[in-house]
């Protein structure tokens, strides 16, 4: 697949930064690609957070990524941080 903007949006917004979420099919591995995001270039900032929800009509996957750079319309994040991956009960 490929970023779909409408399955992104700000949660929370202070001081500069902003609290993102987004949804997709696509893996944690395809999101964090550089280049995935580049079409929300104008919109994302060094160090703006996105709450995600990866694979979701696969193996569901949930965690954070952190927008690494942004320059000259070319996005990059770094590697999903998961939320939930263990569960000792």
């Amino acid at each position: 697949m490929a970023y779909d903007a409408r399955n992104l949006s700000v949660l929370a917004y202070a001081n500069g930064f902003t609290l993102w979420h987004y949804s997709t099919v696509d893996t944690a591995a395809t999101v964090d690609s550089s280049g995935y995001f580049n079409a929300a270039s104008d919109m994302l900032r060094v160090g703006d957070m996105i709450v995600a929800n990866v694979d979701t009509d696969g193996t569901p996957g949930h965690g954070m990524f952190v927008v690494l750079t942004n320059a000259s319309g070319v996005v990059d994040l770094g590697d999903m941080v998961a939320f939930g991956a263990v569960d000792t009960d």
